[in-house]
């Protein structure tokens, strides 16, 4: 197994009995029978996820429903418990996007929360560096040099601010002719129409999609510049990121190609 399980009392405090079937890693999580155990690292994010998705009702979208502790509590022993969604990511761009809008049609109401404010992973850090309200020391041979390049073109959205899912690529599950499905939530501040870029951006980048995504998508408002906030947010990942490479490079580089040409 590539991580730990979750250990016995995380288990029992979620009702998970010994006699049941057997715990199952399926990516980042665990599986017994239809719950699902993954890890809570930060508690207050994740009970917030627990409390948002529990209460989240999308038209064609299975979102994975939280299960509570017998405590009550959402999180146990750094762990958090959902009902587990059948599925798979697959390729399937074009319909992700059209579940990232209806997704942020439903959380377009949501207040932001607390903790977006005191969140410095590399991600929130990179986000604060693309929107241009930030500074960070930027790799130059992974993505500095080429987000120096871009942001000349970088332009205020008007776009309006939302709570809104910002990592979607490879986290919707699709199971045959099932409506796709969501297992977690990754929240930031930022328009909806900027969470479907990040989505084009990574299909184009590292998911082999065909450049006519970007058209298809044209007529989202603001589109070419949320495909640049997009890139260029994902350009100050990669030059933060402790585990980027060159490889992983050049796919952005052939996804700034593509979105410049636009």
């Amino acid at each position: 197994m590539s991580s730990p399980p979750p250990p016995l009392h995380v288990r029992a405090a979620f009702g998970v009995k010994e006699i049941e079937p057997e715990l199952v890693e399926v990516g980042t999580q665990w599986r017994c029978g239809d719950l699902a155990l993954r890890p809570a690292p930060n508690p207050a994010e994740s009970s917030w996820v627990a409390q948002t998705l529990g209460d989240l009702h999308v038209a064609d979208l299975r979102v994975a429903r939280p299960a509570r502790a017998s405590d009550g509590r959402w999180v146990v022993g750094g762990w958090a418990a959902f009902r587990f969604v059948e599925g798979r990511p697959e390729p399937r761009y074009d319909e992700m996007v059209s579940a990232s809008l209806r997704l942020h049609h439903a959380t377009g109401g949501l207040a932001v929360p607390r903790f977006l404010t005191s969140r410095d992973d590399v991600f929130a850090v990179a986000d604060r560096v693309a929107a241009g309200v930030d500074e960070a020391p930027l790799n130059p041979a992974l993505g500095g040099r080429l987000f120096d390049v871009l942001t000349g073109s970088r332009k205020p959205l008007s776009l309006r601010p939302q709570v809104v899912h910002g990592d979607l690529f490879g986290n919707v599950l699709f199971a045959g002719a099932s409506s796709p499905g969501i297992v977690d939530f990754t929240a930031f501040h930022r328009p909806a129409e900027w969470a479907a870029a990040v989505i084009v951006v990574d299909a184009l980048a590292w998911g082999g999609a065909d450049p006519g995504i970007l058209r298809r998508w044209g007529h989202l408002p603001e589109w070419p510049q949320a495909l640049l906030h997009a890139l260029l947010f994902r350009l100050a990942v990669h030059a933060l990121h402790p585990h980027s490479d060159e490889r992983s490079m050049r796919g952005l580089e052939r996804a700034a190609h593509q979105i410049t040409e636009l």
